[in-house]
């Protein structure tokens, strides 16, 4: 039960604040800080001060829905940190983009710390790929200097570019950037843009890393970073770091999770983000070419960190798996040319999935001595590189530090490709254990270096049972908010992909936004979308009738051929207003599109499935959101796929149960795009008949926020 305490300095911290922003309480604002203020202090502590496991059966967990204009950021804040300082917690903040990342670090958190009347310090977390490694970049400038430029680096990354002269002059002013205080190795802080090949080179990751035993550690802009977290009382991360560091145990990077409090903003995007981190997947071609590289660099490694113990013992016996490793991938390309179709009935280019995920018996067989193969490769990469931390921390090593230091980022590496691959092969080697959830694995055709290359992947279908385990179990406390974790007014299907417990609380509080100063519309002239060729010919003759006027308008496209097909077949002067996606930068396209606005003309801009979230166009920029058909997601995932087979395998209806309700979602939030400010009003129109047609369609309809209708 909430403390006394608690609660009176919950009340007395938003008071202080509203009155020191002069702002007035919003009503769900209100009632998402009693949701989070009753469920994380009611949690239950053992005598050690952790979470009571036993007493709390899910109900240290608060999934709250907030509409655009709650407040939310401020109400999680107001709740959250007073309740992580009594209970001795961290706090930590993630979200999915880097755009509210900043607003939190750089906006809220300072005036809730400015106005509220409490005393906290916080500070942003990233990985170590957004920080300079000193290490690579010396060795990298010490390459470069005795070989120019035109080297391609292959001792460390096989499938990068060669570095060229601006490469050279980049590098260069890194490092006397660095010598003159100009900058601190963070990447979102160097003042251009850099190339994902060009910052490839110079960072890191924690196989790569040799940590406390790096020379460069009292410099390491990492290192340092990280130091100040175990300090600070809210740490503002990112949902991909956060998963990066439970899937390394938990505390490796963040405060372990039984010492955490987490607020999960952006909510709706954990589930996806997760699959990614647990799945897998590698190229037959890179990782052929990858082991051929490797053996031909031995000897020089060898030569050069050769102990006479460990390092020599194991590599004497990397030749031989190295070469069996790649024979094995070299007899694996032809059974997936044989096993595989990559072309659907258009010629497209196009995944092949083993349904229910059942592999063939040759291919599982090939599974199988690829995994013992990698299996021993990762074992003995895995002793060099202890071997190698020892030898980094003798002062009487045999082996010259230098030498050491430029080896150990490509043992690191090694492993972390054997790694990969045996987790890739021995997923594939071995059926799924009957009754628990099938895999999705398939194979992807890939363009590499102008040829073609094979993608083999696996994931789990859904990601609940290991954030169950990993994150809802451990943490002490969590929050998880979005505008969108409903579906069809439920959050069934948030809580089969996000796991969260049955007995967590669940709430919904509604916008302060007067949803009647907008229109929905569904027009005579809108069709059913199911016939592409009429639905293209009459978003085409709708579209200049509708968006007449000044101002701005957003139309929305399920497909880039659509999209492209209806600008193409508009008239030229019309035309004219027209930005589209894929012309210019996203950036550059809001740019122009608020430029035409603010001069006083009209600009319509066409996106696709990313500009129907996190677009802020408020006011005159957005007058008109038209909805060129119901986004219902195209039917090329293998894990969409294979999560529809499995549901039908159990008596479901995988449309109603997994399409619709995705749909919906991705309606919701389309139509999320017209009203960003209270004072805010205009158009939604919906250019598919279906809504008004198919039994789905009421239930989407009313899923959506109540504006006014207008059905002709």
């Amino acid at each position: 039960m909430l403390s006394t305490e608690d609660k009176q300095a919950i009340q007395a911290a938003y008071s202080e604040f509203l009155a020191g922003r002069e702002l007035k309480a919003r009503y769900g604002q209100k009632l998402m800080v009693a949701a989070i203020a009753r469920t994380l202090g009611a949690i239950e502590r053992d005598a050690n001060g952790e979470r009571d496991s036993a007493a709390t059966d899910g109900e240290h967990i608060c999934v709250v829905e907030a509409g655009t204009g709650t407040g939310k950021t401020v109400a999680y804040l107001l709740a959250a940190i007073p309740l992580a300082k009594s209970h001795d917690k961290k706090l930590v903040i993630s979200t999915a983009t880097v755009a509210l990342q900043e607003q939190i670090i750089h906006k809220d958190l300072p005036e809730v710390a400015r106005h509220s009347g409490l005393e906290f310090d916080f500070s942003l977390a990233k990985g170590r790929g957004r920080y300079l490694c000193l290490s690579k970049l010396d060795q990298l400038l010490a390459e470069l200097g005795s070989s120019g430029a035109g080297t391609s680096m292959g001792l460390y990354e096989d499938e990068l570019p060669q570095v060229g002269e601006t490469g050279v002059k980049l590098y260069r002013e890194m490092a006397e950037s660095l010598a003159g205080g100009r900058w601190d190795g963070d990447r979102d802080n160097w003042p251009d843009t850099i190339e994902v090949a060009d910052w490839s080179r110079v960072t890191t990751d924690h196989r790569q890393c040799s940590g406390r035993r790096c020379p460069h550690v009292g410099n390491c802009s990492f290192f340092r970073a990280r130091e100040s977290l175990g300090k600070t009382d809210v740490i503002v991360a990112n949902h991909d770091l956060l998963l990066a560091d439970l899937a390394l145990g938990g505390g490796a990077i963040l405060p372990a999770p039984e010492e955490t409090i987490y607020v999960l903003d952006e909510a709706h995007h954990l589930p996806d983000k997760a699959l990614n981190h647990f799945s897998h997947h590698s190229r037959v071609g890179a990782s052929t070419g990858w082991l051929d590289q490797a053996n031909k660099n031995l000897g020089q490694m060898l030569g050069e960190i050769g102990d006479g113990a460990q390092i020599d013992r194991c590599g004497e016996e990397l030749p031989a798996l190295l070469a069996s490793a790649k024979q094995s991938l070299e007899q694996l390309w032809p059974m997936l040319e044989e096993t595989c179709e990559f072309e659907d009935e258009r010629g497209n280019t196009v995944k092949h999935r083993f349904e229910g995920g059942v592999v063939p018996e040759g291919l599982m067989r090939m599974a199988e001595t690829l995994r013992d193969d990698f299996d021993e490769l990762e074992t003995l990469f895995g002793k060099m590189l202890q071997a190698a931390q020892k030898l980094l921390e003798d002062p009487h090593s045999p082996v010259p530090a230098v030498d050491l230091e430029r080896w150990y980022p490509v043992l690191g590496s090694w492993y972390s490709r054997a790694e990969a691959n045996l987790q890739l092969w021995a997923n594939y080697a071995r059926p799924d254990a009957a009754g628990a959830l099938p895999q999705a694995r398939w194979v992807t055709l890939v363009d590499w270096g102008g040829s073609f290359d094979f993608e083999v992947c696996s994931s789990p279908i859904l990601a609940g049972k290991t954030l169950e385990y990993s994150l809802w179990r451990r943490c002490y406390g969590a929050v998880l908010t979005s505008a969108t974790l409903t579906a069809l007014g439920r959050f069934d299907r948030f809580k089969m992909r996000a796991g969260t417990p049955d007995r967590a609380a669940y709430e919904v509080v509604p916008s302060p936004f007067d949803f009647s100063r907008a229109t929905l519309q569904v027009p005579a002239a809108a069709v059913d979308a199911g016939d592409a060729d009429r639905h293209t010919d009459a978003v085409i003759d709708s579209l200049p009738e509708l968006l007449q006027g000044p101002g701005g308008a957003l139309v929305l496209f399920s497909s880039r051929r659509q999209m492209e097909t209806v600008y193409e077949a508009l008239p030229g002067t019309w035309r004219n207003r027209v930005v589209m996606q894929g012309q210019r930068s996203r950036q550059q396209l809001l740019e122009i599109h608020r430029e035409t606005v603010d001069g006083g003309g009209s600009s319509v801009l066409f996106g696709l499935a990313s500009f129907a979230e996190g677009l802020d166009l408020p006011g005159d920029y957005c007058r008109h959101v038209v909805i060129a058909k119901l986004p219902f997601a195209v039917p090329d995932d293998p894990i969409e796929a294979a999560l529809a087979e499995w549901v039908e395998a159990r008596g479901g209806n995988p449309f109603m149960q997994i399409t619709v309700p995705d749909a919906a979602v991705r309606l919701v939030q389309a139509c999320g795009r017209l009203l960003r400010t209270e004072r805010d009003e205009g158009t939604v129109t919906l250019l598919d008949r279906r809504v008004v047609t198919r039994r789905y369609g009421r239930a989407m309809l009313d899923s959506l926020p109540p504006f006014r209708r207008r059905i002709e």
